[in-house]
């Protein structure tokens, strides 16, 4: 699967459940390129085991901003949090995202991860991805 994500934002999975899990799955953690494809980049995937509590995943996400990976995959963090946790690790997810890294999320609310992204890629029933901006824009209503 051929994906380029934007450097420096964090994007959100949209679709169906079971499209993006299929995006996710395709995903190969160790086949990350820069952009021209010509340079491997490293890759790291952040995910949560069963039952684990929001510290150990705030940790994670802790790791992450430390660590050198230039594609961070957040791999359904939050599953099993209440909104309160959930909000404080899609909160420090978005402090991941940073000049020569990209943040792809998939969330079990995906609208709820919304509100710290950037844009969204937004998986459509054919296996079709596109980059949507999330915000910027500026109505006036009457």
């Amino acid at each position: 699967m051929g994906l380029r994500l934007p450097l420096g934002q964090m994007t959100v999975l949209m679709g169906s459940e079971h499209a993006r899990r299929q995006v996710m799955a395709a995903l190969d953690d160790g086949t990350g390129r820069c952009a021209g494809g010509h340079g491997s980049v490293p890759v790291a995937r952040l995910s949560a085991a069963l039952g684990e509590g929001v510290g150990p995943r705030l940790a994670t996400v802790a790791r992450a901003r430390r660590d050198g990976a230039a594609i961070v995959l957040v791999d359904r963090l939050t599953d099993g949090l209440s909104a309160a946790d959930r909000r404080a690790v899609l909160g420090a997810v978005r402090t991941v995202a940073g000049p020569g890294r990209a943040v792809l999320v998939d969330d079990a609310d995906p609208v709820a991860a919304l509100s710290y992204a950037d844009g969204a890629l937004r998986s459509a029933a054919g296996g079709e991805l596109s980059l949507e901006p999330v915000g910027g824009f500026d109505y006036l209503a009457s």
